[in-house]
């Protein structure tokens, strides 16, 4: 990888950090305030729950992601020609994945065999979704 790659790269890991580090997290308020009463319709209270779950979903992996970029900026500082590589088989990230995704830490194989392990599920091929 370019020095002129690793600076693009790093200039998108500073902006995303930056956006993720200022958003607000999502917070919806419950429509139910006690246990007798639902506060309005009550048939509203299961989309209410759902908006605060959906909420919560999407502040973890705004987190989580958070940590991953903060990740890769270190690692650009600590050890820039171990930037781009995969963690787990050592082979070069494709540039596209990283254009896309620049805080990625494994290729396609190697995270598609990881998610396999974590879920229980496996893919014949990467393009399998079932």
């Amino acid at each position: 990888m370019s020095p002129a790659q690793r600076q693009r790269l790093k200039e998108a890991l500073e902006s995303l950090a930056r956006e993720l580090a200022t958003r607000s997290p999502l917070q919806i308020e419950p429509n139910r305030t006690d246990e007798a009463r639902a506060g309005g319709d009550e048939d509203s209270q299961p989309l209410n729950e759902m908006q605060q779950a959906i909420a919560s979903s999407r502040n973890r992996v705004a987190a989580a992601t958070l940590l991953r970029v903060e990740k890769a900026l270190r690692k650009l500082r600590e050890a820039p020609e171990d930037f781009g590589l995969c963690e787990d088989c050592e082979e070069d990230l494709p540039p596209k994945r990283l254009e896309a995704m620049p805080y990625a830490e494994l290729c396609v194989p190697c995270q598609g065999k990881r998610d396999a392990l974590r879920s229980g599920h496996t893919r014949k091929s990467l393009t399998d979704f079932s």
